[in-house]
């Protein structure tokens, strides 16, 4: 009986040990006196075999902070030593306990040969007051002779003056499929504009190890002082393949806002564990002391002289941004006046040179409608140029021009107009990252004219058997005083592996009248079975011919002005009543659901109220409410489509109540009748039914509440 109790107890042990996370990598530290310690203790098992703590993490998560330890099981005895016999806990120094589980990538890491060591990785979800230095991982032994079925074999406290991050100047080693490979910080650059500082962190990984690897998806994020945490965008990494002994080097960049303190800035890597959507810590650098640019000029302020005045002109940040097939190189410029006379726009032009021989030339884009500079102030100017996505370049140079004479005919670049080069801006190919907007805060862009407000509402996913509708909504609102059209937008989604996937927007066709707003439905095919985690949206203002894209046939050539919007996760719950069902900007409650069968005819009835934001205008192109009714026996089903594109609608001929069609406001016993003679002759077999209510767009649905009710019973 004690031998049966012990295999139970152990094969429950074996399960839970098993829990599965996804694959994380773990970080150990180099040996070299500029790295992190490399064993925060040791526990000894037998006289000849140990256990030792190797590194642990503590990072921030949704609901809290998540701790990650890494173990090293040293065997150095004669025989083979079975894991399944030990476990470990976390606990803080205060007696707060936390559950431990280990990742999948170790789960069949049940034995320990002779003379070996196994590498062990755990995770667990700690409380948000809780720091790396609070924390003690304890090492059991399952022991049936003992009162609680185990004996502990010691304990390793996080010592106060352990930490997991590395050094400015120092090397960690990240495994990486079991291969080490040391990863330390080359250079740091922290341009400044006027709202982002613009950092560039330039990555080196070296494969120390006996064969190829393959870089993880990582996230790259910088941490301040205070904790924050902001994403970096990383150049080169996706498919990065690093042979032995081979170097390379990953360029992160990002902004953060100026109010942020710029000092004692760490860089982090964490890896996604899509099924849970936990970002587990995979390594911590100091960054080191800003690196001076030799030549860089983002930030910083230049004046020309022309006939009509002296400008000052500032370079804010150079973006390379997904078209199509090519990529499309983006200067964003600040044109001031600071003297105390009104002066003329001047007639500018330019052109992009990457490592001094290749030529790129650009147009000139003006996204604010103002005609003049008035004493003081400024306009925002932007050039674009299109590259090859495969072209890589190590230096660019950007070369302002201004043409005297009659400007250029609308799309066109040249003329009877003589050129001048009047400055030119030169960096190390330090593009920025796409400023990120975070999970419900909102963007606004502030050109003279067309002033919005844009912010992501939600997120939705429509399927069908191949693909996979994704398609979010995003809220323009109008800040300006007059009726304005929403500006013509590009959007691309893109996967934290870089993939991009372009998206079609449903444009607002209708003016948006002064504090109204505009959604626009947003959308893109993603392969069925893709990881949508970590999704952002890629926004853009739509140019043609070198001017902001306007009417509705026109296509446009490029954009600019990017921003990238931190996509919220999506509402997956399916609502077992049929009242205050969303269907944004809409939303309809159903009740007093009731069936008859009389003529041969079969009916289904309902009350219904339905209801809008007020001041939203919508596309609804492509949007239907499906009502689908199914018999719990499946004797009886059918669906109903209801066009959005009806709800406005107000039907003044007929009885609103007769009305087939669903209308806004409140209406009363709407009918849904369908002939079926043989019907009456199965109400034995009529018990209970399902009512559902799918958004149905673009073909594919998706289930959005399901109500059950009985037959020939009215329900509440």
């Amino acid at each position: 009986m004690n031998i049966k109790f012990r295999s139970t107890r152990l094969a429950a042990i074996a399960l839970s040990a098993t829990l599965t996370l996804g694959v994380v990598t773990p970080v150990m530290a180099d040996n070299s006196a500029a790295s992190i310690s490399s064993t925060v203790g040791t526990v000894s098992i037998t006289k000849s075999s140990y256990f030792e703590l190797k590194q642990i993490h503590v990072l921030p998560d949704q609901s809290g902070k998540l701790a990650t330890f890494t173990i090293t099981i040293h065997n150095e005895g004669s025989s083979e030593l079975q894991f399944i016999d030990y476990w470990v806990r976390l606990k803080s120094k205060s007696g707060n306990q936390f559950s431990a589980r280990l990742l999948p990538a170790d789960k069949d890491k049940n034995r320990v040969a002779p003379g070996s060591t196994t590498d062990m990785t755990f995770y667990s979800t700690v409380n948000s007051t809780t720091n790396l230095q609070d924390l003690v991982v304890q090492f059991i032994k399952w022991d049936f002779s003992q009162p609680n079925f185990e004996r502990v074999l010691g304990e390793v406290a996080v010592p106060d003056s352990y930490t997991d991050v590395t050094p400015a100047d120092g090397t960690s080693v990240i495994s990486i499929g079991g291969n080490d490979v040391k990863a330390s910080i080359k250079k740091f650059l922290n341009n400044k504009n006027e709202k982002y500082y613009v950092p560039t962190v330039y990555l080196t990984l070296e494969n120390v190890g006996s064969h190829t690897v393959t870089v993880p998806s990582y996230l790259f994020s910088i941490r301040t002082s205070e904790g924050l945490l902001y994403p970096l965008e990383a150049k080169g990494v996706k498919d990065l393949k690093i042979n032995p002994k081979e170097t390379k080097e990953i360029q992160l960049s990002g902004s953060i806002p100026v109010s942020v303190a710029a000092n004692n800035w760490q860089l982090t890597l964490a890896e996604t564990i899509t099924d849970l959507k936990l970002n587990v810590a995979v390594a911590a650098f100091q960054l080191p002391a800003v690196t001076q640019g030799d030549g860089g000029s983002v930030g910083k302020e230049y004046t020309f002289t022309s006939k009509s005045g002296v400008y000052t002109t500032q370079l804010n940040a150079l973006h390379r941004l997904p078209w199509e097939d090519k990529d499309i190189l983006t200067a964003d410029l600040t044109l001031s006046n600071k003297g105390e006379q009104s002066l003329p726009i001047p007639n500018l032009s330019g052109y992009f040179l990457l490592d001094d021989a290749v030529k790129i030339d650009a147009k000139l884009v003006q996204t604010s409608k103002v005609i003049g500079l008035g004493a003081g102030t400024n306009v925002n100017l932007q050039l674009a140029g299109k590259v090859p996505y495969t072209y890589e370049f190590s230096h660019i140079k950007l070369v302002l021009q201004e043409k005297e004479g009659e400007k250029p005919a609308t799309g066109t670049e040249t003329g009877s107009a003589a050129v001048t080069d009047v400055l030119e801006f030169s960096t190390q190919a330090e593009l920025q990252a796409i400023p990120f907007i975070g999970m419900g805060e909102s963007y606004t862009s502030n050109d003279v004219g067309r002033k919005t407000k844009f912010v992501v509402r939600n997120v939705s996913t429509y399927e069908d058997k191949t693909n996979i509708m994704y398609s979010t909504m995003v809220e323009a609102t109008n800040l300006e005083k007059r009726f304005t059209n929403v500006n013509k937008l590009v959007a691309n989604f893109r996967s934290s592996d870089g993939t991009i996937f372009p998206a079609t927007i449903a444009e607002v066709k209708n003016k948006i009248s002064p504090t109204g707003k505009g959604l626009l439905n947003v959308w893109a095919s993603v392969p069925k079975g893709y990881s949508t985690a970590n999704m952002n949206l890629l926004l853009g203002e739509a140019v043609t011919d070198g001017k902001l894209t306007e009417g509705e046939k026109t296509v446009a050539d490029s954009y600019v002005n990017p921003v990238a919007f931190w996509l919220p996760e999506e509402k997956k719950e399916v609502k077992t009543k049929l009242s205050n069902v969303e269907l944004f900007p809409y939303t309809i409650n159903i009740n007093r659901i009731g069936t008859a069968i009389a003529d041969g005819t079969f009916t289904l009835k309902f009350n219904y109220e339905l209801t809008k934001e007020k001041l939203t205008e919508i596309n609804t192109e492509g949007h239907n409410l499906l009502l689908v009714f199914e018999d719990g026996g499946g004797v009886k089903s059918f669906e109903k489509k209801f066009d959005f594109k009806d709800f406005d609608v107000i039907n003044g001929e007929s009885n609103a109540d007769e009305d087939s069609k669903i209308r806004l406001g409140k209406h009363e016993n709407f009918k849904i009748t369908l002939s079926d003679p043989g019907l009456i002759y199965k109400t034995q077999f009529l018990k209970q039914f399902t009512l559902s209510v799918y958004d149905e767009f673009q073909g594919q649905r998706k289930l959005i509440a399901s109500q059950k009710a009985d037959w020939f019973v009215l329900s509440d």
